[in-house]
């Protein structure tokens, strides 16, 4: 159900979780979080799962987005979702939206404001100033910054009350580039649901399913990849190492499961790299996955691949938590996410690290994990599910997310 405010454009509007998540009666808290939009991601996930948190305990969720295809999930949570041109890098728009905003922190009485990215930060910093709530921000990337400009834009993200790094990886980031901020940042951990991401939890339909789309075998092994199609994700790295992996293991295929987000061109780059190779029969690009636990289940192996800093590394948790063996390139947060040699010894390990871009250590590990007899494996994965569970857990995440929130509310 969605209704429109009329003194506002068509492309704002509410769209009304339940009857009961409107109300702010009796000094209930409010909180609003702003994120671009709910397409897919890691940020997006993290939105609904605060909000159910928030729900959960009793108090009043918003949310104002462009909208997309998570927006259901966020409604089930009990959020309402507010529909308005987050995502616009332009001034003016920035600005029209800070009021907005102040409106709706006027009418629903809201108590927090909590921005997930950098445009939508500077509007929720004015309509914070405007309306004298309090602002909380989350890094949930590591966000270029290689001119005096970009600095200025990224500093709407480090403007707030307090800073939520999504890493430690990410704290050092942040303290890297802006001083005398160390004190109000906190850092909470990606939470990941392991009720839904574990062995027994994932029922074979699901994984036959997956595997009926990507024209897989029930008894082919699969390396997968679960990233948005993008250079920096590494998947060309992982198609050059693949011929080297079908000569000792001529049955694999490798899953680059990921929306393009209408990158058709380097999509079209990876296709011809796997003709020029002439492995175009071992490879399957699906597009976007919206069962990564079953993605998971379904896989021999998983690799993050990506050539650039990961803030956090939401698939390699996801993978470890379902005991899946995980290669991960060495940068950005995977030091805290995957425990390998030289950081841990080789009896504590809980994964494969290789340098990003080197196509011939990446396949040295994969083979590598393709080769351990399964008792061997089985303990590593093992190790790597007691290892995720304990640090980042989805309870972990909204309990340390509420409690700066209750703070800040004293």
């Amino acid at each position: 159900m969605s209704f429109a405010i009329s003194c506002y454009p068509p492309n704002f509007v509410y769209r009304k979780a339940s009857p009961t998540s409107m109300s702010t009666k009796n000094n209930t808290p409010a909180i609003l979080q702003i994120i671009p939009e709910l397409e897919t991601g890691g940020a997006e996930q993290t939105t609904i799962d605060i909000g159910r948190a928030i729900a959960a305990s009793g108090w009043v969720s918003f949310v104002a987005s462009e909208g997309g295809r998570m927006v259901g999930a966020l409604e089930a949570s009990g959020t309402t979702h507010v529909q308005m041109s987050a995502a616009s890098k332009n001034p003016v728009k920035i600005l029209l939206n800070a009021f907005r905003l102040a409106d709706l922190i006027k009418k629903h009485k809201i108590s927090l404001i909590h921005a997930r990215s950098r445009a939508p930060a500077w509007s929720a910093l004015i309509a914070a100033k405007l309306t004298g709530i309090a602002f909380v921000t989350t890094y949930h990337g590591a966000y270029s910054q290689k001119s005096w400009f970009k600095g200025l834009y990224n500093s709407s993200m480090t403007r707030s009350d307090i800073v939520i790094a999504n890493s430690k990886w990410t704290e050092d980031l942040i303290n890297s580039r802006t001083a005398g901020i160390s004190e109000k940042i906190r850092v909470v951990h990606r939470g990941t649901d392991f009720s839904a991401f574990d062995t027994g939890s994932v029922p074979k339909s699901r994984i036959t399913k997956l595997r009926n789309d990507w024209s897989v075998d029930e008894n082919q092994p699969v390396l997968l990849n679960l990233a948005r199609l993008t250079n920096w994700k590494g998947q060309h790295t992982l198609i050059d190492a693949l011929p080297a992996v079908l000569e000792e293991f001529p049955d694999i295929i490798l899953v680059l499961a990921g929306d393009d987000q209408g990158r058709s061109a380097y999509r079209s780059e990876l296709e011809s790299k796997a003709r020029s190779h002439g492995i175009a029969e071992s490879v399957r690009l699906p597009g976007h996955c919206d069962d990564p636990a079953a993605a998971c289940a379904a896989a021999s192996l998983v690799v993050v691949a990506s050539t650039e800093p990961e803030a956090f590394g939401r698939a390699a948790v996801e993978a470890q938590a379902l005991e899946k063996p995980v290669i991960v390139t060495d940068i950005g947060a995977v030091g805290e996410t995957v425990l390998a040699p030289p950081q841990v010894e080789d009896n504590q390990r809980t994964g494969w690290k290789t340098p990003p871009g080197d196509v011939r250590a990446m396949t040295r590990a994969i083979l590598a994990v393709l080769r351990l007899d399964e008792p061997v494996r089985n303990t590593i994965t093992r190790r790597a599910r007691n290892h995720v569970e304990a640090n980042f857990s989805l309870e972990l995440m909204c309990n340390r997310t509420l409690d700066i929130y209750r703070a800040l509310l004293k």
